[in-house]
């Protein structure tokens, strides 16, 4: 009770300083309020971003490798020259690869580049045309919602068939069921079998809903499936009982037997998977989360002095009523957490305001462009905590002061 006591008065307090000093108090929680809105804006983007990237990076899949020719990461000072004399990755590579690695479970060829796709008088520029291997479903989630995914037969004979996405599908057959239908690419027909569901945009390479997938074995009867500018890549998916480190070596060991390199010589082939973006991005956000920490650190700062400021001037103006509490039996204990409360009142009314801006403007954000930014949970009381922690320190020596009053020299004060 007394506990609940203490909070309503300094919450009644809290509010009289803010309705009968309207401008300095405003003024004083201007700075948490900038604070707090600095630092969890930056966190909200940063968390945003992160969600979104990560969802990315997942649908890579995080047990498959990527047998390319050029590397995902590397130093500032790498040796771009060895890296441009690298051979790029063949299908009969991966053929190798699948009858001598016993730790991955499933592979794939793939290329891609850019085409225009035409339906009759309709045509769509800029897609991207996936030629894969027969098991490339076994390595990525493929979603087809409508129709079906190429057969092993279709797959081995290179058939004309294709799987659309969604945008895809929208543009060349608006209002008709694209199943079954020809569309051109290369100048030539291909049947359509199945229609990918739509995923949106993505973080990582173009959206599923812009490509058309179609068998590699039908792709190398029309060009070179090992030109370089269509990104020949082998990728491997391991076992449930193997780490990606067993498969990275087990792929290694073949890789170097299949190119004949000497044990002394470096290997001219690139193994990438998904832990090196993850790795390169927490650097990344690591740093924009300082700057916020830096930016928002100024501003509670100056916001926590701007507090202190009320409460030695609330300290002054009821020094008599203090007084008088004294004398009727209150506690310095009493005197020194009604104040305290008071300052972490004023603190959290400013980080609310704070958050309120931000969250007014993940709203605007999200609908006037195509991405999502939400202001999380863990934020909100990210948020709420600073505020909190902020009206506790600098509303201490003030309330110090306050209890420490000799209870006669404090009625007799005029206030």
């Amino acid at each position: 009770m007394l506990f609940l006591r203490l909070i309503r008065e300094s919450y009644l307090f809290a509010m009289n300083a803010i309705i009968v000093n309207k401008l300095r108090t405003l003024l004083s929680l201007l700075g948490i309020t900038i604070g707090i809105f600095a630092i969890i804006t930056v966190f909200t983007i940063t968390d945003s971003m992160e969600t979104t990237i990560r969802s990315g990076i997942e649908s890579l899949g995080d047990n498959v490798l990527f047998v390319q020719k050029w590397p995902w990461s590397f130093g500032a000072d790498y040796p771009w020259w060895k890296y441009m004399k690298r051979p790029v990755p063949k299908y009969r590579e991966m053929e190798d690869l699948e009858r001598r690695c016993n730790g991955a479970e499933a592979m794939a060829f793939t290329i891609n580049l850019s085409k225009t796709v035409k339906y009759e008088s309709r045509s769509i520029s800029d897609v991207q045309i996936l030629a894969v291997s027969e098991d490339y479903d076994k390595v990525r989630t493929v979603n087809v919602v409508d129709g079906r995914y190429i057969t092993q037969d279709e797959s081995a004979a290179g058939r004309a068939v294709a799987i659309i996405g969604a945008t895809v599908a929208e543009d060349l057959f608006p209002g008709i069921n694209p199943l079954d239908k020809e569309i051109k690419v290369f100048d030539r027909k291909l049947k359509v079998i199945g229609l990918m569901k739509a995923e949106g945009a993505t973080s990582f390479g173009p959206s599923a809903d812009n490509s058309v997938i179609i068998p590699v074995n039908y792709a190398r009867n029309i060009m070179d499936i090992e030109y370089e500018g269509a990104n020949p890549m082998i990728m491997v998916k391991a076992k449930k009982n193997v780490s990606n480190d067993e498969l990275r070596a087990e792929v290694t060991g073949v890789l170097r037997s299949i190119h004949r390199l000497r044990p002394a010589e470096e290997e001219d082939f690139s193994i990438n998977e998904t832990s090196l973006l993850t790795q390169g991005f927490e650097g990344l956000f690591n740093g924009v989360s300082i700057a916020g920490w830096i930016i928002g650190g100024f501003s509670i700062l100056v916001g926590g002095f701007g507090i202190a400021n009320i409460m030695f001037v609330s300290v002054k103006e009821r020094t008599s009523i203090i007084g008088i509490q004294k004398s009727l039996g209150a506690k310095n204990y009493f005197i020194l957490f009604q104040f305290l409360f008071e300052a972490i009142i004023l603190c959290l009314i400013g980080g609310i305001v704070g958050l309120l801006l931000i969250f007014l403007g993940t709203v605007l954000i999200s609908s006037l462009f195509d991405m999502t930014i939400t202001l999380t949970q863990g934020n909100i009381i990210l948020g709420l905590s600073i505020s909190a922690i902020i009206g506790l320190v600098s509303g201490f020596i003030p309330a110090w002061v306050a209890a420490k009053l000799n209870p006669v020299d404090a009625i007799r004060s005029n206030g």
